[in-house]
C-alpha cells in the first residue's frame, strides 16, 4: 500500500503527547514532513482531580498532567531520529489571530500544508448541564469548535489560491460527541465540529480535499488508571482500551491516497466500543 503521502507537508495540531504525538510519527513515517503545534496545559487549568467518578487514580491524573504539561520537542526529535522532517510552535490556538500565523510558519519551513489534522482540544471535570458555567463553555468552544472551523478556512482558503488539487483535513472527535455525561462542554464542542466537518466536505470536495472525522473510543493517553483501564477493556468487544497508535493508523489510512473517495465521513476508532 502507497499512501501517496511522501514529501507532503502535514500540520497536526496538539501534538506533543497522546493522540497527536502518535499521529504526527504515523504521518512522518510515511514520507510527510511536520509542522506540530500544541500548548502546554498546567494542572491546575483543569478540574481532572474532581472527576472521582470517572475512575482515575492519583497517579494516572500525575502522569497525564505531565505529559500535558510537555513541549513537543521530544516528538521532533524522534520523527528526525528516525530520518523524518518536523518542525514546531506552541501556540494557542483560542487566540484566531494565531491561526494564519501558524500557517505562515508551516508554510515558511517546508511549503503548502497538504494534510491537516486538527486534533488539539480543550477538557475540563467535570461541566454539567446544570452547573453551567458560560466561561469554562467558552473555553471549550473557542478551541475544540472555533479554532477547528478557522483552521479549516485557513487551509481551504491557500488551497485555493495556489489551484491546489489534493488535500486532506482529518478532525479528531469523540465516540462520545453526542452525549458527553460529565463533560457536556467537550462533547457539545466536538459535536459541533462534526457537523463544520461535513459542510467543509461539500464545499472543499470541489477543489480535491477530503474532509473527515475520526473519532476515538476509550485510548490510554496517560488519564486512565488501572480500574479505568478494566472497566473499558471490559466493555469494549476488542476486549481492550486503545492506545494512541490505533487512531494514528486510522488517520493515516484516511490521509491516503486509497481513501481519496471517502470524504465528509465519521470513522469510529474504538475496537466496537461504538458501532
Amino acid at each position: 500500500m502507497d499512501t501517496g503521502l511522501q514529501g507532503r507537508v502535514a500540520l497536526v495540531t496538539g501534538a506533543n503527547h497522546g493522540i497527536g504525538a502518535a499521529v504526527a510519527k504515523g504521518l512522518a513515517a510515511e514520507g510527510a514532513k511536520l509542522f506540530l503545534t500544541y500548548l502546554r496545559v498546567r494542572p491546575q487549568d483543569t478540574g481532572w482531580g474532581e472527576d472521582v467518578a470517572r475512575g482515575l487514580s492519583e497517579s494516572a491524573e500525575a502522569l497525564y498532567a505531565a505529559m500535558r504539561a510537555k513541549s513537543a520537542d521530544h516528538v521532533v526529535k524522534s520523527i528526525r531520529d528516525a530520518g523524518g522532517s518536523a518542525e514546531a510552535w506552541e501556540t494557542d490556538l483560542a487566540d484566531p489571530a494565531n491561526i494564519p500565523l501558524l500557517f505562515d510558519r508551516a508554510e515558511s519551513a517546508f511549503g503548502a500544508v497538504d494534510v491537516l489534522v486538527n486534533n488539539a482540544a480543550h477538557c475540563e471535570y467535570p461541566s454539567r448541564v446544570l452547573e453551567a458555567n458560560a466561561a469554562s463553555m467558552d473555553r471549550h468552544f473557542a478551541v475544540n469548535t472555533r479554532a477547528v472551523a478557522l483552521m479549516i478556512q485557513e487551509y481551504g482558503r491557500r488551497h485555493i489560491e495556489r489551484a491546489a488539487r489534493w488535500g486532506r483535513i482529518i478532525n479528531v472527535s469523540t465516540d462520545a460527541a453526542d452525549a458527553f455525561g460529565g463533560s457536556v462542554w467537550y462533547g457539545a464542542s466536538k459535536y459541533a465540529m462534526e457537523s463544520i466537518s461535513r459542510v467543509a466536505a461539500k464545499e472543499l470536495g470541489p477543489y480535491g480535499v477530503t474532509v473527515n472525522v475520526v473519532s476515538p473510543g476509550p485510548v490510554q493517553t496517560g488519564g486512565y488508571g488501572a480500574e479505568a483501564v478494566e472497566r473499558e477493556s471490559a466493555a469494549c468487544p476488542m476486549g481492550r482500551i486503545g492506545q494512541p497508535q490505533d487512531i494514528a493508523d486510522a488517520v493515516v489510512l484516511v490521509a491516503s491516497e486509497q481513501a481519496r473517495w471517502i470524504t465528509g465521513q465519521l470513522v469510529y476508532v474504538g475496537g466496537g466500543s461504538r458501532m
